[in-house]
């Protein structure tokens, strides 16, 4: 019988996952497979690693929100544990497995999980710390850690549009300094995103072309302009459409940048609080597999 590690986060999303550990144990049992339980904690999830190398499993499953996939792919790369990666979105923000579409129909994702198919994908660095979707900084980057944890297990994505509504008065654009593979760009910019995937903040197709395979992460940053302007790029993103190649939107796809400001500025790493400004950001290429369908990324 096969063993795969289960990281799940108790309390992510409506705090509804722990409802739906009973059926998840037996859908793998049918495909003969064990789970082995790992409860995170608020903080201190270190002794993860000890539990994923005493009980050697074949894989790991890493089910909550995009700050639980971050943490469990920090301890993983980190600690030298290469194991395929599964996720189970169950959290606010599923971003990186909405991209993937690995949650649209679970029982053949766990499938695709009991065959062993996986995928090596690239990751982003910053420092110490890895990214598996984005790092971002500027405007209403902050509202994922100021909206209160009840409001939004009571009322999910809809929490972050009312405290971002709240933002809007204090909307400015910032100076920045972006060296992209040593070419420079200099402009004021209302926010900037470095992403991995084209799924940011629940809004898909972000920019074209964008790759979790070609070994380069891809910068996008809204420009500086008037509040009619700035709301038709956002009405595109709400409504699913790529902004990349917008004029008041500048893209880049590069291996490593250089982000700078004059102003102060906190970060933000697949939703959890990164380092201030500025940020040396590298791709590191095929860093971690995870379970997908090797023709397609779970036929995306």
């Amino acid at each position: 019988m096969k063993k795969l590690v289960l990281f799940y986060n108790p309390v992510s999303g409506h705090a509804a996952f722990k409802n739906k550990l009973d059926s998840m144990i037996e859908a793998f049992q049918r495909r003969n497979i064990l789970l082995l339980l790992y409860r995170t904690k608020k903080e201190g999830n270190e002794d993860f690693v000890d539990f994923v190398r005493e009980t050697q499993p074949e894989g790991v499953l890493a089910a909550g929100g995009d700050g639980t996939v971050h943490e469990c792919v920090n301890l993983m790369v980190k600690n030298g544990i290469d194991l395929p990666l599964g996720i189970i979105g169950s959290g606010t923000s599923n971003d990186f497995a909405t991209y993937l579409k690995i949650n649209e129909d679970m029982e053949r994702y766990f499938d695709i999980i009991a065959s062993g198919k996986f995928c090596r994908m690239d990751l982003g660095k910053i420092g110490e710390d890895y990214f598996i979707n984005v790092a971002s900084a500027g405007m209403m980057t902050g509202i994922a850690h100021e909206v209160d944890a009840r409001l939004k297990n009571a009322m999910g994505k809809m929490a972050y549009y009312i405290k971002g509504l709240g933002e809007i008065p204090k909307f400015h654009a910032v100076p920045l300094k972006i060296e992209a593979d040593g070419v420079l760009h200099e402009l004021e910019a209302f926010l900037f995103v470095v992403i991995n995937s084209a799924v940011v903040g629940s809004m898909k197709n972000v920019a074209k072309d964008v790759s979790v395979t070609d070994g380069k992460l891809d910068l996008l940053a809204i420009r500086k302009c008037g509040i009619p302007s700035l709301m038709a790029v956002t009405a595109d993103l709400i409504a699913g459409k790529p902004v990349s190649e917008k004029d008041k939107v500048l893209h880049i796809q590069a291996e490593n940048f250089r982000i700078e400001s004059t102003e102060p500025l906190q970060s933000d790493l697949d939703g959890e609080i990164g380092p201030m400004l500025p940020l040396t950001i590298e791709t590191v290429p095929q860093a971690i597999a995870v379970y997908c369908d090797a023709q397609g990324y779970a036929e995306r």
